[in-house]
């Protein structure tokens, strides 16, 4: 029998050493159960931190990623936040215990489905979820408070970009299809501020404004 609450605690631990700081991420992924994200056979393994396959050639992201973006968005619990790639629905989750609402779009019906029973068995009342092109937002929710995309785009789709908030800001990884750069993107009025926040390797964002 696996004590699925000790290897969280470790995992935590782990991310703790690695630099992740913000109390609040810390509690969210050691209250989330990652496992319940994965398929029974990979459940030994769901606290590796390590991405791990969900089908349809996606993963679930490592959960150090998970916490580095959660915790570069700054959430205070008053946000409203878009995710870009729903996937599992790990992401989601996390994000829900620490925004006051969370709209994530999925274009892959399979997975969206899948995600949409995760969140009812988890009763997350605040995740709003549709299916559909993530690289063109969702303008009747706009302005959003934070974005994070959670694949990887040749270029920050101008959608976004529009329905970001001032004073807002978006995670997303872009470059090259088997490499891209982690970027924080604040609006601040008319001057957006791009900054660098490391290598990292993502599924291609697939969309009328990502890959085609």
């Amino acid at each position: 029998m696996i004590d699925y609450q000790k290897a969280r605690n470790d995992l935590v631990e782990s991310l703790a050493r690695r630099g992740i700081r913000d109390p609040l991420v810390l509690k969210a992924m050691n209250s989330v159960e990652r496992h319940r994200f994965v398929a029974p056979n990979l459940r030994s393994r769901a606290y590796e931190d390590v991405p791990l396959p969900i089908g349809e050639h996606q993963t679930i992201s490592q959960p150090y990623m998970v916490a580095y973006m959660t915790e570069l968005l700054r959430l205070t619990g008053r946000e409203k936040v878009l995710e870009i790639g729903t996937g599992s629905g790990y992401q989601a989750v996390i994000l829900a215990q620490l925004a006051s609402r969370v709209f994530t779009i999925e274009r892959i019906v399979s997975l969206a489905k899948k995600a949409k029973l995760r969140f009812d068995e988890m009763c997350t009342s605040n995740i709003i979820q549709k299916i559909g092109d993530g690289t063109l937002g969702w303008q009747e929710f706009a302005p959003f408070d934070r974005i994070v995309v959670t694949a990887g785009a040749p270029a920050i789709p101008d959608s976004l970009m529009q329905q970001l908030a001032d004073g807002g800001s978006m995670v997303i990884p872009s470059g090259s299809r088997r490499l891209q750069d982690l970027k924080l993107v604040e609006k601040r009025g008319d001057k957006i501020i791009t900054l660098s926040k490391g290598g990292c390797v993502f599924v291609p964002l697939l969309g009328s404004e990502g890959w085609k």
